[in-house]
């Protein structure tokens, strides 16, 4: 919800009037370590509650949670934004490089998610994602920098790249690197 938020221009409002309840996780994209919040009618928040209760669900002492929540969506515009553009930047560098083994579609990087295309066979998502983990003797030789990326196989053609408030823009430029690294050993 507050990804689409930023990445609309409008009040979270806005997007869950359509919406008969909605429930917004603050340890996503807003970096709680924990928490949530589930907003509907009345009649319905009172059964999640009585529901809640009878699952022994509930916590004590949650103020430090509530304020790590809080800050969260007091920052969310400008950590969200930061992360939307960290994604942009990195689909635009996979964009310049203009390599065969993948591409972007820029138009679908709208938040802080990126679809990597690959083409071909080999590698597979799975194995160039645990290529951009690993660092060999070689990157260390070639780059004299130790860096391993997370990245998601998404599908038999596909990766994908979530940003977060702990991805700095450095982290995206690395990732950028270590992306172009393990195209060109993968092409070798």
């Amino acid at each position: 919800l507050m990804n689409a938020a930023v990445a609309q221009n409008v009040e979270p409002a806005r997007i869950a009037q359509h919406c008969d309840s909605v429930s917004m996780c603050f340890s996503k994209g807003l970096g709680a370590p924990a928490g949530a919040v589930l907003a509907g009618r009345r009649e319905f928040i009172a059964e999640a509650w009585r529901v809640r209760k009878l699952l022994g669900g509930g916590m004590r002492q949650v103020g430090v949670l509530a304020a790590a929540a809080r800050l969260g969506l007091e920052q969310a515009e400008a950590t969200l934004r930061r992360d939307h553009d960290n994604a942009r930047c990195f689909a635009e560098g996979i964009q310049e490089l203009n390599l065969p083994l993948f591409s972007v579609n820029l138009a679908a990087v709208e938040t802080n998610i990126v679809m990597v295309n690959i083409t071909g066979r080999w590698p597979s998502p799975a194995e160039f994602c645990q290529r951009l983990q690993a660092v060999s003797e070689e990157e260390l030789a070639e780059t004299s920098q130790a860096v391993s990326v997370l990245m998601f196989p998404w599908s038999a053609c596909t990766l994908r790249a979530v940003w977060h408030r702990d991805v700095l823009t450095h982290d995206t430029e690395l990732a950028k690197n270590k992306l172009e690294f393990v195209a060109r050993k993968c092409q070798e």
